[in-house]
Order: C-alpha cells, then sequence, then structure tokens
C-alpha cells in the first residue's frame, strides 16, 4: 500500500468545525510536505477550488498549480498529484506549465483530472460550466491536447473545442505524468479506463471497492492498455483505544448549524437518500472519508487496510485532523 495524503489547502476537512488548526497558508503547507516524506507518505493530493467548500465560500483558500510549483522545490520525494479541471485551463499552456513543475519537481508530478462540479464556482469566475456529459467531452480533448504536447515536437489539433498548430511544448516533462482521475458515471469509467492512468474512488467498505476495481479492470483490458492503479479517499483516526477513537468521531460529527461550511448542507441533503444520521456523518467529512472505517487501535486500521489491499487497492489518500500531528501518530503507528 501506497500512503498519500491531501494537503490541507482549505483549513482543513471538517465542515463542522472552524478552526482545526492547520491554516491554509504557504508556510503550514511547506513545513506538513517536508514532514510528510520523512515519515513514510508517498503523495501528495492538491486539490483545486478557487471557493472554499469546506470553510466557507468566503475563506481562504491555497491555488493549487502555484502551490505545486513551490512544492516541488522544497520537496524531494513526494510525488506531487495536483488537481486541474480542464475548463478552467487552456491546455495548450498547461501543458507548457505542468511540464516545467514536473521538471523542477525531478519528474513527481502527477494530474488528478476533475470534470468539475460546481457550477457556482465557474460561473462566479466568468468560466463556462459543460453539463454532464458535455464536461467529460470537454475533458477527453482535453487529454488529447495535453499528451500531444507532451509527447510530439509539434503538435496540430482540431477538435471541438480547441485547435492548435505546429504547437511546441519544450522542455518536455522529465518523466509523463501518471494521469489519476475519478467518476462513478458511464462517461466517467469511460474516459477513465481509455484515457487515464489511475482510478481514485470515495471512501467506500472493501466490497464496494473490490466491485469497483474490477469492474474498472475488466474496462480496461478490453481497451489493450497497462494494468491501472487504484487509489481510495478515507479520514483516518488512531487512537491507544477503540473508545479513544469513537469519542474523537462523536466530536467531528457533532453539526454545529452556524458553522460556515454548514451553508451548503441543505442543497447536499436533498439528494442524498441516507438514513439522517448517516447523513450527517457523511456530511461532516469530505469525500465519504469515514465510510472506509479507518478509525480504532493500530491494530485495527492494519487489518482493514489488509481488507483493501486484498481488495486490489494500491494508495490511500488520507485526511486528518489536525493533519501534521495526527499524520505523524498515523505514521508511527500503522506505516512504520
Amino acid at each position: 500500500m501506497r500512503y498519500g495524503f491531501w494537503t490541507p489547502v482549505f483549513g482543513g476537512w471538517l465542515r463542522n468545525i472552524p478552526d482545526e488548526h492547520m491554516a491554509p497558508t504557504w508556510e503550514y503547507t511547506k513545513k506538513l510536505c517536508q514532514r510528510a516524506e520523512k515519515i513514510g507518505y508517498d503523495l501528495t493530493l492538491v486539490a483545486e477550488l478557487n471557493l472554499n467548500d469546506i470553510k466557507g465560500t468566503d475563506q481562504p483558500a491555497l491555488d493549487a498549480w502555484s502551490t505545486a510549483a513551490a512544492l516541488a522545490a522544497v520537496t524531494d520525494t513526494l510525488e506531487l498529484m495536483v488537481a486541474v479541471r480542464p475548463n478552467f485551463h487552456q491546455p495548450a499552456l498547461f501543458a507548457k506549465q505542468a511540464a516545467n513543475i514536473d521538471n523542477i519537481a525531478n519528474g513527481r508530478l502527477a494530474l488528478n483530472v476533475v470534470s468539475s462540479w460546481w457550477a457556482e464556482e465557474a460561473t462566479s469566475y466568468g468560466l463556462q460550466f459543460d453539463q454532464h456529459d458535455d464536461r467529460y467531452g470537454r475533458t477527453s480533448e482535453w487529454l488529447d491536447v495535453v499528451d500531444g504536447l507532451w509527447t510530439q515536437p509539434k503538435f496540430t489539433h482540431e477538435g471541438a473545442r480547441y485547435q492548435l498548430k505546429d504547437a511546441i511544448c519544450e522542455p518536455k516533462p522529465k518523466r509523463k505524468p501518471v494521469v489519476y482521475a475519478g467518476g462513478e458515471s458511464e462517461a466517467a469509467k469511460t474516459l477513465i479506463a481509455t484515457q487515464c492512468d489511475a482510478y481514485v474512488m470515495h471512501g467506500d467498505t472493501p466490497e464496494v471497492i473490490a466491485e469497483k476495481i474490477a469492474d474498472m479492470r475488466a474496462r480496461r483490458e478490453k481497451t489493450g492498455k497497462p494494468p491501472m492503479q487504484f487509489g481510495m479517499a478515507a479520514y483516518a483516526i488512531v487512537r491507544d483505544t477503540e473508545e479513544e477513537a469513537k469519542a474523537e468521531v462523536a466530536r467531528i460529527t457533532t453539526l454545529d448549524p452556524n458553522a460556515p461550511g454548514f451553508g451548503n448542507y441543505d442543497q447536499w441533503l436533498s439528494g442524498t437518500q441516507l438514513e439522517r444520521e448517516m447523513k450527517i456523518a457523511e456530511y461532516s467529512v469530505s469525500n465519504r472519508g469515514l465510510r472506509p472505517n479507518l478509525i480504532g487501535t493500530a491494530d485495527q486500521i492494519k487489518e482493514r487496510i489488509a481488507a483493501y489491499e486484498a481488495a486490489g487497492l494500491d494508495l490511500l489518500l488520507l485526511q486528518m485532523s489536525p493533519q501534521y500531528e495526527e499524520m505523524d501518530r498515523f505514521a508511527a503507528a500503522v506505516i512504520n
């Protein structure tokens, strides 16, 4: 199993707790990532949202790509998986920018391609927001353009959304970045199986993850391309006793209706079919992070991770709070 973590560009992961003691600042991010690679973490995921979905839209959120460029220069071993949304980036200019960051990182850059989901954010920044399947159509063409620029001396493209003539991207990436992507629709799975290198999933049980991996492996085999990697998001709480871990779960899932992150709850609630107790837990922690149940003693968590390995999972993308202290605790108890 490879261990990754989310860089807390939003200041945390808990929508109902305003201050998690991990400020969305460059100073904190640098300190966290430099520490992480010393204690056994393999990768960091840098999310890309210009509005803060966790703490409230008026709260600070670090820019993903300038943060990635800075991290490339001050880390040595971490793979930098950086989210990119095609409707926010002209692909030819992006290919040039990302290739340069990969060279700074000595071949450690990876992409997490996200076909957007937040119409309000796109329109507030004056950007086009495509309907669902059109978003994946854009992503498919966008990936073709980026790949062409990274692999060909000159690249010409005549597509529905992008047109290039003899475009040049030099220097090329030191190592062609791995392309990760997630999604549960038919359009998403088709795109990922044919054009990406790795499939990342929201948190879920080992049984559900095993089914998803089996489905994507079968889709991938039909393309004739090399096998995919598989990753999953999870929120981790490791304590000396199970009772202590459960107490922490209770703390972070007790919703405060006045918390800024509670603002989107009613909208989110209307689109789910879970029992209310589960809805509160699902909402409190992003990316369905509590579903994997990486909560308890070190031995309990190791047993659950073994079940995910048996299901075919290669990578855990962990969220914790506060990230610095809890990542140290997790590394000492579980990784090392």
